[in-house]
């Protein structure tokens, strides 16, 4: 037996979130935001957050800094069910901040990486690997610690008899230096949006970029599409395209692909078809877009299950 269904590994810091700015930001100018919001942030934080709040058994492993926000972070995530056991506190080294600024759509971050950037493979408990039946990464490069690792962490977790999936997120150098023959094998679930895997791939368009990767995919790819959806292609070669669940009251869309990554994450560990977890994950990625913050959405299973049925018509199946 697993003592977790989900660990998630990597980044970990707060989110100071802007909305309705007054303009975009000059220098030497100053302009007014009149909502703000300080929550739990990172990519990966929020898919732990969000796939314990749909019911998965979930632990997080990365590093924050012993301080205040650092403090933030490990007491949003245990409020959410994520155990906690695996998270270095550095003392010499401060938590990460992102600066989100929202637009709609669109947001553009300014990010302070902090502790995250130090975390090793050779920081990480071996028990991890051993108790984890998922293992989930992402925003790798901007954990240069963990890049460098990156082939030897997926081999332990293998190894200790765990699927992984990855979203490595964009890369802030836009260097995108991850050698996809060597990584994506083992990779079960490889999670990019379009914009990541074309760049990924250094391709003209979504078909050139698929057609580059899928001779190395393990077991699938999903790409995410925001408001067009996402389309699911196997190691074998099929192609499943599904349009977004559109919310045209959408409070913002911040950390709606990490809810996405958990609705199909969740649905993938508990045996779902690569289907159903591409439905569950256009779902939770819709949910995502009815509260502020990455999280706001995913109070708990029930309001999830709640905000699917009464938004968007649709059952959201956690058993």
């Amino acid at each position: 037996m697993k003592t977790f269904d989900v660990i998630a590994l990597g980044e970990l810091n707060v989110d100071l979130i802007l909305n309705r700015i007054a303009g975009f930001p000059e220098v030497g100018k100053e302009i007014f935001a009149r909502d703000m919001i300080c929550t739990l942030g990172s990519s990966t934080a929020i898919f732990a957050a969000n796939v314990s709040a749909l019911g998965a058994r979930t632990a997080f492993a990365g590093m924050i800094g012993r301080d205040a926000f650092g403090e933030l972070v490990r007491g949003s995530l245990e409020a959410r069910g994520v155990d906690t056991r695996y998270v270095i506190e550095a003392a010499d080294r401060a938590t990460g901040v992102t600066v989100v600024m929202s637009y709609g759509e669109d947001r553009a971050n300014v990010t302070y990486p902090g502790a995250m950037e130090a975390l090793r493979f050779a920081d990480l408990d071996p028990e991890i690997f051993l108790s984890a039946r998922h293992i989930h990464l992402s925003s790798l490069f901007m954990q240069p610690g963990l890049l460098a690792d990156i082939v030897p962490i997926l081999r332990a977790a293998h190894d200790g008899g765990a699927t992984v999936s990855l979203d490595t997120q964009w890369d802030p150098a836009e260097e995108w230096r991850i050698d996809c023959r060597e990584v994506l094998p083992l990779i079960d679930i490889f999670m990019p949006n379009e914009a990541e895997l074309t760049a990924l791939a250094h391709a003209a368009s979504l078909d050139e970029a698929i057609g580059s990767v899928r001779p190395w995919l393990r077991r699938a790819m999903i790409v995410k599409r925001g408001s067009r959806g996402s389309v699911l292609v196997t190691a074998g070669g099929e192609c499943r395209e599904v349009g977004a669940l559109l919310n045209r009251e959408a409070v913002d869309t911040i950390g709606a692909g990490d809810s996405f990554n958990a609705g199909f994450i969740r649905c993938f560990v508990r045996g779902g078809s690569l289907g159903e977890c591409q439905d569950a994950g256009n779902l939770t990625g819709a949910i995502s877009t009815t509260a502020a913050g990455g999280t706001g959405a995913f109070a708990d299973r029930e309001a999830a299950v709640r905000t699917a049925r009464e938004r968007f018509g649709k059952q959201l199946n956690l058993d």
